[in-house]
Parts: C-alpha cells; sequence; structure tokens
C-alpha cells in the first residue's frame, strides 16, 4: 500500500504550492478553518447562532453562512463576531 500525506494528494490533483489553483484551494480551506473555529467558540461559550446574531446586529442565517463558507466577510465583520459577539480577541498572521 501506497500511504501519501495530504500535501502530496494535493500537489497531485492541484498542483504544487504557487500555482493558481492550489492557491485558491488553500484559500477556501482557511475560510473554512475560520468558521469552524467560530463555531467551536460559540458552541464552547453555549451560545446559540441567533444569540451570537444578536449581539453583533446580524441575522442567524449570516451566522450559519459564516460557520459553514467563512469565505467573504470583511475584516471588521470577523472581529465584530470575534471580539464583540464572542468575547474573544482575534489575532492575525502576515507571512511572507
Amino acid at each position: 500500500m501506497n500511504t501519501k500525506s495530504l500535501d502530496q494528494i494535493k500537489d497531485q490533483y492541484y498542483g504544487k504550492v504557487g500555482t493558481t489553483e492550489r492557491d485558491k484551494l488553500e484559500r477556501d480551506l482557511d475560510a473554512l478553518r475560520i468558521g469552524l473555529k467560530i463555531r467551536a467558540a460559540r458552541e464552547k461559550k453555549e451560545m446559540t447562532q441567533a444569540e451570537l446574531a444578536a449581539r453583533i446586529d446580524k441575522k442567524r442565517t449570516f451566522i450559519s453562512k459564516v460557520e459553514n463558507d467563512g469565505g467573504n466577510i470583511t475584516l471588521k465583520t470577523l472581529f465584530d463576531i470575534v471580539e464583540r459577539g464572542l468575547g474573544g480577541k482575534l489575532n492575525i498572521e502576515v507571512e511572507i
């Protein structure tokens, strides 16, 4: 049996890091991770989507979309969700 790492599979099907298709995949995965982290934090605080939405003046369906997709939200909204809504602190890292 030939076992491959996740990076090897991504290289095979999406190309090496730096190619357009691979970079899009990585951005999509990062967006998904953001949504999953928001959901996990909300659940840890035993808060419903509706309660979180009310804290940031959004609709419950918006929170659902963020948790399931994570992409296409503004930085301000992300700060609002994490800091105002969840009472947390958002840390952003830039790698070059």
